[in-house]
């Protein structure tokens, strides 16, 4: 059994250094590797979509803890959270929020949705209808919603953390193109060791681990960790070398999709807090690289003529790897 954590939530208490950026970025990761055990990746990748301010999407099949990955992450930040349930009747006014008619003012009166939250976990977000997903386009962009001609800002920091089943599986929608671009990476769980299969058995037969986690950060020492995060280095050869990768996209005959623009801003940053995370204050093309596939691959549609009746994600993976190949790793990484 876990025992609770009893220390209070890391605060913004003065300036980060690189010892405070590593000793608040491991304390997030312990936390939720307390319940996400076995699966380092996908930790990391959730924190760094944090710092990054961008969003997270984990696909995946039933039952192998994406949901659980994104409430350990909520639960280990010290912010306002929200989850949202999507099914089949769920409309757009219940995510972003509505006007409501107030007799005694004689006025119309905004009642936030579920969006207004620090951290938000949209669970099953392919089970709704394509219409209810738009409702989150303009305030993953611009954190911002728009109801009635009125604009109404979001928490910060913000991110959406959204789980999806495959679209195999029955009762799902497939999520627009836009609606993908907006999520920075995506990724996958897959199932566990059988060490972790089996502690999992022991752990959780009588106790819930969420229950084990305590905030260890607060959502203003995040905000901290992402301008720090914001401010390393990045070489024009190493800003020159993700242009060229999401150009190869563009151009490969087996694409019918390439990265957009947006995606190659969210490969640099998120580039940067890998590289944070591994204590540098500068970028490599390693960095870049590592996040290629997290990155591009859910924004990336194959051609019919390369598909040929192979999964789409399949020929996804295989040309992204040809074409990290086949550009120019630059040299000079710090300059």
């Amino acid at each position: 059994m876990n025992e609770t954590a009893t220390t209070s939530p890391d605060s913004a208490s003065g300036p980060l250094t690189p010892d405070d950026f590593g000793r608040v970025t491991d304390s997030i990761v312990a936390s939720m590797s307390r319940v996400i055990d076995g699966k380092p990746e996908a930790v990391r990748s959730a924190l760094v979509a944090l710092l990054a301010e961008g969003h997270l999407l984990i696909e995946d099949v039933p039952g192998v803890g994406k949901t659980m990955l994104a409430r350990a992450l909520a639960a280990s930040v010290d912010a306002s959270v929200r989850r949202i349930q999507f099914t089949p009747d769920l409309l757009p006014g219940d995510v972003t929020g509505v006007s409501v008619f107030n007799p005694v003012d004689r006025e119309f009166e905004f009642k936030p949705g579920a969006i207004f939250a620090n951290v938000v976990i949209a669970d099953e977000i392919n089970r709704s209808s394509p219409k209810t997903q738009s409702a989150l386009l303009e305030a993953m962009e611009e954190q911002q919603v728009t109801v009635d001609g009125r604009t109404h800002l979001l928490p910060d920091p913000f991110l959406v953390v959204a789980t999806q089943n495959p679209l195999e599986m029955e009762g799902t929608y497939a999520l627009p193109e836009a609606q993908r671009d907006r999520f920075m990476m995506r990724i996958s769980m897959g199932y566990p060791d059988a060490r972790s299969e089996a502690l999992m058995l022991r752990q959780r037969d009588s106790v819930n681990p969420l229950e084990a986690i305590r905030p260890v950060v607060t959502a203003e020492r995040v905000t901290q960790l992402i301008a720090w995060a914001r401010a390393v280095h990045v070489s024009p050869a190493v800003e020159d070398y993700a242009v060229a990768l999401a150009h190869a996209t563009r151009t490969h005959p087996d694409l019918r999709l390439g990265a957009s623009p947006r995606a190659t801003l969210q490969l640099v940053r998120a580039a940067k807090v890998w590289a944070a995370l591994d204590g540098r204050g500068f970028v490599i093309p390693d960095d870049v690289t590592a996040l290629l596939a997290p990155v591009f691959a859910h924004r990336l549609i194959p051609s019919r003529a390369a598909a040929g009746g192979r999964p789409s994600a399949d020929v996804v993976a295989s040309t992204l790897e040809r074409i990290a190949g086949s550009v120019r790793v630059p040299l000079a990484a710090r300059m």
